[in-house]
């Protein structure tokens, strides 16, 4: 047994989270809503191992409690519960601010013009570096209204895992990169179509069609927070994150809603 198995262990068996603070957590995440027993204690598990094997840090004035780092950590941990903490391997540090932020871009068109442009941002995820999440948002997320800013940075991660972000993730051996790059190529043309057009309100939210990344993490925002959507939308997109993520969510219980 290597020295962070043997570490774990140690960990594991001085304490989980405590019994208030799970129940507490499973009451306040619907998404969780239909998880086995056994993939709860899992679970619990990988979220007491996340709490002490990243750093968490408070910016503009924020400190993290024990609340907050519990749930950034339950959320966290449910996409790669069925994949193991290894895909954080290269996560180390979670900062948390109070709320979003106003976030400089540019982006140079085909024509070979500039433009900038500011725009909120409630995460950021760097390749090497910490991510950075608004507590608001985080507080937002795990209701099951479709929005997770915690599961789409897990997912930029989970994006890196082959060394480059571009929506797609290190595939599993039984994957067919090909077959996944032509899949979201199509999903992501057809609601960039339909985003452009604006005929009908979205199902998805529009910031899916910015590019390949944010596709794949909004796909997985949607996964995890209204699977029924994507099944609906993009039914290919839904079986590969099924193969990619060794989960269905949409074989839970529907979650509750709420605020």
């Amino acid at each position: 047994m290597g020295f962070r198995s043997i570490r774990r262990s140690r960990i594991l068996r001085e304490g989980l989270l405590s019994e208030e603070s799970w129940e507490w957590l499973l009451r306040d995440h619907p998404i969780l809503d239909g998880l086995s027993a056994e993939e709860l204690d899992r679970l619990r598990k990988m979220a007491t191992l996340f709490l002490h094997e990243k750093v968490f840090e408070g910016a503009d004035g924020l400190s993290p409690t024990d609340v907050i780092r519990e749930v950034i950590s339950v959320q966290a941990c449910l996409p790669v519960l069925n994949l193991g903490m290894e895909w954080y391997e290269d996560w180390k540090t979670v900062v948390i601010v109070p709320e979003a932020w106003s976030g400089e871009h540019e982006e140079v068109d085909s024509a070979g013009v500039a433009h900038e442009w500011q725009e909120d941002e409630s995460g950021e995820s760097w390749d090497t570096g910490p991510v950075v999440l608004s507590w608001k948002d985080v507080e937002e997320s795990g209701w099951g209204d479709g929005y997770n800013v915690v599961i789409h940075e897990a997912a930029h991660r989970l994006d890196l895992g082959d060394g480059e972000m571009n929506g797609r993730p290190s595939l599993h051996r039984d994957m067919d990169p090909r077959e996944w790059t032509d899949v979201f190529s199509r999903a992501f043309a057809d609601l960039s179509r339909r985003a452009s057009a604006r005929k009908r309100r979205l199902r998805m939210d529009p910031y899916a069609a910015t590019d390949d990344v944010e596709f794949f993490a909004v796909a997985s925002e949607y996964f995890f927070e209204q699977p029924e959507v994507l099944q609906d939308e993009y039914p290919q997109v839904y079986r590969l994150l099924c193969a990619f993520y060794r989960q269905d969510p949409g074989t839970r219980r529907a979650p509750r809603r709420g605020g």
